[in-house]
């Protein structure tokens, strides 16, 4: 009983010997919208629990914890911690400070421990399943997003006929040439002059 195991209870020897990440199936059905990198953090965060030295709430997620385990971009860690704590996946339990102090984490599918350091509060703030909440629904892609009501055939001001002439009557050419100039015809004002000579 002191290592957990039921009396009787025979070892899972189907595996390869070792430690390893146990996930509830909440969590990888929420995580289904996560990035690829927040999906990658989030077991970086589960390796790290130590149901022996419990520690959750002091999880690590610094450059320098992670670099050797293959995350070198401070950006892309950044980016997909704020995905995780958006999503309630972890929850920040110590304020990190510069120049050395890293900030501590829990995973909010697991109780907190009691560790000391954590920032003020941090106990009563603290929500175990807070993932759930932003958990999508299932077939939630296969949905339009209003809904499935019949979308009207006809259009949206109705089939009312429009009439061939526009509203303001029918349009006069601006530029029209006149068959005759405004001052009259100039076979006929040459003329005329020549009369009055006579």
């Amino acid at each position: 009983m002191a290592n957990g195991r039921s009396p009787g209870r025979k070892r899972d020897t189907g595996r390869d010997p070792g430690g390893f990440v146990a996930l509830p199936f909440s969590v990888l059905d929420s995580a289904i919208g996560l990035s690829v990198h927040a999906k990658a953090l989030l077991l970086e965060v589960a390796r790290q629990f130590n149901s022996k030295a419990p520690n959750n709430g002091r999880l690590l997620l610094s450059r320098a914890h992670l670099a050797p385990r293959g995350w070198n971009s401070s950006d892309m860690i950044m980016k997909a911690k704020r995905e995780l704590l958006a999503a309630g996946f972890i929850f920040e339990t110590a304020k990190g400070a510069r120049p050395n102090k890293a900030s501590w984490y829990a995973m909010t599918w697991r109780a907190l421990d009691k560790i000391e350091g954590f920032d003020f509060g941090v106990e009563q703030a603290f929500e175990r399943g807070a993932y759930r909440k932003s958990a999508p629904i299932k077939d939630a892609s296969l949905r339009p997003p209003h809904g499935t009501g019949k979308a009207p055939i006809a259009p949206p001001h109705g089939t009312e006929t429009h009439p061939p002439v526009p509203p303001h009557g029918a349009i006069r050419p601006i530029s029209a040439h006149l068959s005759v100039p405004p001052d009259g015809h100039l076979l006929e004002v040459t003329i005329s002059g020549c009369g009055n000579e006579r």
